[in-house]
């Protein structure tokens, strides 16, 4: 494994923790990546509160 993947792996996890964290805090609402050369470049949260 070279240089650049192990680090190219390194961030996928990342991310991945990244967006598990996301789920984790969010009760209604959004979760959105962007991905330019196939690479995760931000994580948008949108969270929806709702009232009875």
């Amino acid at each position: 494994m070279t240089a650049n993947s192990s680090q190219s792996e390194k961030q996928l996890e990342e991310n991945i923790a990244t967006v598990r964290e996301a789920l984790q805090n969010l009760r209604y609402g959004n979760i959105s990546l962007t991905v330019h050369d196939g690479r995760v470049v931000q994580i948008d949260v949108t969270e929806k509160k709702r009232f009875q």
